[in-house]
Parts: structure tokens; C-alpha cells; sequence
């Protein structure tokens, strides 16, 4: 389980083909400073498992192809920046939201509107994911807990949905590198997903 409170904006530095899966080598001090093969990461907000640990605060971890279908690690040759987080531990704090590290799907940003203290960015919401979204609800983006500013849908009936992101957030995360069409990870908050599924076997 993770929070959504990234630790390090760390990089993808090289990406090996293996049968139906990559494996990735990815620099991140803060992430393998006490980490052991077997432990989970999360990349942009996927819950990878540590294969290696190598010198230099690198370390290695294999992504299978649904994985890569699923969420934007498929474009990590023209995004290498990635947001990681270590999983939390027991005695650690909730700063975030409970994040499982189980990407839902991918949006693509449609706005970036800046002010003097904030952004307010807009994302495509896929229409199977809009009825677990809710304004003042939790989501994260490419792993980083946010709280959706705003809904709405477009003449098109498009879905979508606003965040507004603090300067920290800008400058400790890669969201301020995502360009207008760019793609990001979207986890639902697990809680909407487990009340529908009580409610649906009451039916």
C-alpha cells in the first residue's frame, strides 16, 4: 500500500525486452536506500517489485505487457521522469490517501490553466471510471494523492475532471512536465469501488 506523497523524482535510465514483459533500471537514492529485492515501489504510481538493487541508488524491476498496456510506462522513451514512492510501513503516516498502486487506467490532460499559487490542471476521465470520482474526492496521478477541485463534461460528453496543484507538488513531482495531450495514470479512490460492489450484492 502506498500514500500518494511521492518520496523522488527518479529516471528511467535503460528498458530491456524480456518474453511479454520489460524490465527496467531506474535510478532513485531516496527509493534503494533501504531497499532489498522483493520490496514494492511505486513508478508513477505502479506497484512494482524490486528484482535488483544496484550501486549507484539504481534498481531494477520487470513490468509485464498488460502493465504496460495499462498504464504509461509503454512511454517512458519519450517521458523518463518518474514519481516513486516506497511502500508504507506500519508506523508510517496516511499523508495522502490509500493508494494501491493498481493503475484503473489512463487520461490525458486536456488544460493547464497557472496562477500565482496554484494550477489548475484538467484531465480526460474515462467514462468507466467517472461514477467513482467526486468533487472533494481523493485520486491519484501518476501516483500522486490529489483532491479533485472539479467535474464536469464537455459538449462531446466527455468526462472530466480538475485538480488544482500546489507549487510543491509542481516542483517535487513530474506532473508539472505532463504537456497538454500528455497521458497520466489514474487510480480511483478503492473505497468508491468497494461500496459499489457491497451495494451491487444487495441487489
Amino acid at each position: 500500500m502506498f500514500t500518494g506523497i511521492v518520496e523522488e523524482v527518479g529516471r528511467v535510465l535503460e528498458k530491456s525486452d524480456l518474453p511479454d514483459a520489460v524490465r527496467l533500471r531506474i535510478s532513485g537514492p531516496v527509493v534503494t536506500s533501504d531497499a532489498r529485492p522483493g520490496d514494492s515501489i511505486a513508478v508513477n504510481g505502479v506497484c512494482l517489485t524490486v528484482v535488483a538493487v544496484l550501486p549507484g541508488g539504481q534498481f531494477t524491476t520487470d513490468v509485464m505487457a498488460e502493465t504496460l498496456n495499462r498504464s504509461t510506462l509503454r512511454d517512458t522513451g519519450r517521458r523518463p521522469e518518474v514519481n516513486l514512492e516506497r511502500a508504507v510501513t506500519a508506523d508510517g503516516r496516511l499523508g495522502g490517501h490509500i493508494v494501491q498502486g493498481h493503475v484503473d487506467g489512463t487520461g490525458n490532460v486536456i488544460s493547464r490553466t497557472p496562477s500565482q499559487h496554484w494550477e489548475v490542471v484538467r484531465v480526460a476521465l474515462p467514462a468507466q471510471l467517472a461514477r467513482y470520482v467526486v468533487e472533494k474526492g481523493s485520486i491519484a496521478l501518476d501516483g500522486v494523492s490529489l483532491t479533485v477541485s472539479g467535474l464536469g463534461r464537455d459538449d462531446a460528453g466527455q468526462d472530466w475532471f480538475e485538480v488544482s496543484l500546489i507549487p510543491t507538488t509542481l516542483a517535487e513531482t513530474t506532473l508539472s512536465r505532463v504537456p497538454v495531450g500528455g497521458a497520466v495514470n489514474l487510480e480511483v479512490d478503492v473505497l468508491a469501488k468497494y461500496v459499489e460492489r457491497l451495494i451491487g450484492s444487495d441487489r
